[in-house]
């Protein structure tokens, strides 16, 4: 088998052929017009840690962000200054106006492919770093859209001292829309595999990237994935390499549950078993995915998209005839 390429510099990414993967990103570079809705965003812990605002008209306001808290126990968070410091820290990295254009942005695209979707109440929050492993979450019923503003502080922030580093690749402001631009897409692509081979993982990850590609056409690929340039490039400069481990290994059709722990889930590093683990880019079988489908509609550029994603695996990996090579 050949050797895994290690990069020396992250400008070597720009530098790569890409071509085959140019025009399946192009081609989703379509003129959206605004729908006329602009997205509002509501900031709920600048009003919460406001102690001027008695906690009745706070609650009157927003009856469903209590829960279960006692009103004692909520006046103490309330008066936390450790979690008000976080909260001021983490919203002072968020330039408001701009999130709010790239969501209403967003939100045009996803009606564009998807009319039925309504655009949601966009609420900021701060959970003082307790929810931060899930920090956008959408409430189908009640079309509310709550980001966890803590989350987002950047790589390195004091406050994630003791967070595994593989974690805070995507816990920078630039990293918001598209973990929110995934949520929707998780959303629509159905996962319904009659007998769960990798393939299946491979091509309902790639089918979620597909999206990405089709409501963030002007966002760069390492954003979309949750990458570091390096990363990326690292993925990008080894793709013959890695779809020779999985052919040469067998494990394209395996069944083996084990190979979404170790290609498909969060981790530092993929699982290849070899000397290169430690340099390889995470969750490679979810990049992988995703240029299985960029080949299928190079082959295929007239699918409909909500077409697509009804397509079994098995089709698409047939139709796109992905064989990539040097």
């Amino acid at each position: 088998m050949k050797f895994f390429r290690y990069l020396l510099c992250t400008a070597i990414l720009y530098t790569l052929p890409t071509s085959c993967k140019k025009d399946a990103e192009n081609m989703w570079q379509t003129d959206v017009r605004p729908n006329g809705e602009t997205i509002k965003i509501h900031d709920i812990s600048k009003e919460f840690y406001d102690l001027r605002l008695p906690l009745e008209v706070f609650q009157q306001k927003y009856p469903w962000f209590q829960g279960t808290v006692s009103d004692e126990d909520y006046a103490i968070r309330r008066a936390d200054t450790a979690e008000a410091k976080i909260y001021r820290d983490a919203i002072a990295k968020i330039d408001q106006e701009k999130l709010a254009r790239e969501l209403t942005q967003l939100f045009s695209r996803i009606k564009h492919y998807f009319p039925e979707i309504k655009t949601p109440e966009v609420f900021l929050y701060s959970s003082a770093l307790q929810g931060i492993m899930e920090p956008v979450f959408y409430h189908d019923e009640e079309n509310k859209l709550f980001i966890d503003v803590s989350a987002f502080m950047g790589e390195n922030n004091a406050n994630y001292q003791g967070l595994e580093s593989y974690w805070q690749t995507s816990m920078n402001p630039q990293n918001i829309v598209p973990k929110v631009s995934l949520v929707f897409a998780q959303h629509f692509v159905p996962q319904k595999f009659d007998h769960q081979k990798f393939i299946d993982e491979l091509v309902y990850n790639g089918k979620i990237m597909t999206l990405q590609d089709a409501f963030l056409p002007e966002f760069r690929d390492e954003l979309k994935i949750g990458y570091t340039p390096k990363q990326l490039g690292w993925a990008v400069a080894n793709e013959v390499n890695i779809w020779s481990y999985f052919v040469e290994n067998n494990l394209v059709f395996s069944d083996d549950l084990r190979l979404k722990e170790r290609f498909i889930n969060p981790g530092p590093f993929s699982k290849f078993y070899t000397e290169i683990d430690n340099e390889s880019s995470p969750r490679i079988g979810i990049f992988v995915g995703w240029q299985i489908c960029r080949k299928f509609y190079n082959e295929k550029p007239g699918t409909k998209l909500t077409d697509f994603l009804q397509l079994d695996s098995q089709t698409i990996f047939n139709e796109s005839n992905y064989k990539p090579k040097d």
